[in-house]
């Protein structure tokens, strides 16, 4: 810096050096060029222009330091100081300068989850923090137009698109980024309601953006949240649990999924929160892909890590699209063969919702749940039209929880090839993944079961019912049986195994065809 007037900060030669043993340090990311000097830090802006920021005039690099300055104050004013400046004696434009405040590094989050340490305590205060953030951030029609289910989409288009191109389209599998593509667009397409009902809530705010392990400090007195997103403010607006997912995504990468779930567990505990599960892991996949796209950037800059990093990155969103993906499980069967039983424990496991045609049928009845309506099949509430009736009631409030993100499990007999059918269009008007159970048991142990269930329960099955059901009925074909005579964890663990497996499925990879039979009406890709 010989030969360069500095205003607004102190020359290297004459800091303090012996108040600090910090060496100095310079560090370069793929914008900035960061000097690290006794106690505080200077950030130059790179004269660079991508597609999604223009830093290549002084006058629009001293506009984004004082924009980074003013926006992060909101979480860490005692961090960001102002802005300097170094200016040329030949007469060039002045260079501005984010001056800082400097974070000792042993306390950086990243490097204390590298170590082995256990940051949950300072893990905490930072959901705190970034709780209590989220309440005072701004919030408008303007800011809630940015985060629209079309909004989204719009950026996991731009995304992917980019990422796709680098290393003339062959820095990422292909194969993993096609189906990236399928799964971001066959969640979005069914869930325009999700989306308008979190902005209904309030939950879409100008947030950090960019939360990261590596620009997160855990200081005795309290976290500083460093480096929030300041170059295009499109990409602040955004759901609270978005900004949340961001730093789960990161500590996950860094091999602790455990902290990832501790944290966002306190985030929603913090602020009341409950989104379906579905969302976390739809956010956590796009800040995952994110990071590859800059990871493949890094790559073109020479960075050696790069290319490993956007691989990995690339499989942590596959897996969060997979285990996002919503699912309708009709589990089904004859009477007594374990349908209930088996439908609570998997909702249980996979943190889906339980609708019963039992309930529902009295419901519409208008008769409490305990109350016995015994008569012989086919007739009382058991006629064709109250079948329909209670069915349709069914997928209709299935349809609802699946347009907002959440999956359902449908306890009912399922019995009627009909009612199979109207399911599966049910799903596939919600771009849900469809489970066919059949619960199988003999007869002498499905009336056992009949015969020892406690007064006042909610079906009215006996083993008449059984016997006329079991003469009309067929086992489907597109429904899998599971052995309920075995212990409920066999049995369970069997219908997990499907509920992963409809996760796995290999996906067409896009085409003309393939875009069109994913672009239904409804479809925002």
């Amino acid at each position: 810096m010989n030969g360069v007037g500095v205003h607004g900060w102190t020359s290297p030669e004459s800091v303090d050096q012996s108040a600090t043993t910090l060496p100095a340090v310079v560090r370069e990311t793929h914008t900035a060029y960061i000097v690290m000097i006794g106690d505080m830090v200077f950030k130059a802006k790179k004269p660079v222009r991508t597609a999604f920021l223009d830093f290549s005039t002084a006058g629009k690099r001293r506009a984004a330091c004082l924009r980074e300055v003013d926006l992060n104050r909101r979480l860490s004013p005692d961090v960001y100081l102002g802005v300097a400046e170094l200016t040329d004696p030949q007469g060039g434009p002045a260079e501005a300068l984010v001056k800082m405040r400097r974070m000792p590094d042993s306390r950086r989050l990243a490097s204390m989850v590298v170590r082995g340490e256990d940051p949950t305590e300072p893990l905490n205060a930072v959901a705190g923090l970034l709780t209590g953030f989220h309440q005072r951030c701004r919030r408008g029609r303007d800011i809630d137009h940015d985060a629209t289910r079309d909004a989204v989409a719009a950026r996991w288009r731009e995304n992917v698109d980019e990422a796709a191109g680098y290393g003339d389209g062959t820095l990422l599998p292909g194969v993993e980024v096609d189906e990236v593509r399928f799964r971001a667009c066959r969640y979005l397409a069914g869930r325009r309601e999700l989306f308008d009902e979190r902005i209904e809530l309030g939950r879409i705010v100008d947030g950090h953006g960019d939360l990261l392990a590596d620009d997160i400090f855990c200081l005795p007195d309290g976290p500083r949240i460093l480096d929030c997103l300041d170059f295009d403010d499109r990409l602040r607006h955004l759901d609270v649990i978005d900004d949340a997912a961001c730093l789960a995504m990161d500590l996950e990468f860094l091999g602790r999924a455990d902290l990832a779930e501790t944290f966002l567990a306190r985030v929603r505990a913090e602020s009341g929160d409950d989104p379906p599960p579905s969302l976390i892991h739809h956010f956590i996949a796009y800040r995952a892909f994110m990071r590859a796209k800059v990871s493949c950037l890094r790559h073109t800059q020479g960075a050696a890590d790069a290319r490993a990093d956007a691989h990995g990155h690339v499989r942590l969103a596959l897996r969060h699209l997979r285990a996002g993906s919503v699912r309708l499980a009709l589990v089904g069967g004859l009477p007594g063969t374990g349908k209930s039983t088996l439908s609570r424990a998997l909702a249980e496991r996979t943190g889906a919702v339980v609708i019963a045609s039992d309930h529902v049928r009295k419901e519409l009845a208008g008769v409490d749940p305990g109350v016995s309506c015994g008569a012989d099949y086919g007739h009382g509430l058991y006629t064709e039209a109250r079948t329909d009736g209670t069915y349709a009631e069914l997928l209709r409030r299935a349809t609802r929880l699946l347009s907002r993100g959440r999956s359902v499990v449908l306890d009912a007999s399922w019995t009627d090839p009909r009612l199979c059918a109207w399911a599966a269009a049910a799903a596939d008007r919600t771009h849900s993944d469809l489970i066919e159970i059949e619960c199988a048991a003999p007869r002498s142990v499905a009336v056992e079961r009949i015969g020892h269930r406690p007064p006042g329960g909610v079906s009215d099955a006996t083993s008449e019912v059984y016997d006329a059901l079991a003469a009309r009925y067929r086992h489907r074909v597109s429904a899998t049986l599971i052995d309920t005579t075995a212990d409920l964890p066999a049995a369970t663990d069997a219908a997990l195994a499907l509920w992963g497996e409809t996760g796995e499925r290999p996906q067409p990879a896009p085409s003309v065809q393939a875009d069109e039979a994913v672009s239904t009406p409804g479809s925002p890709l």
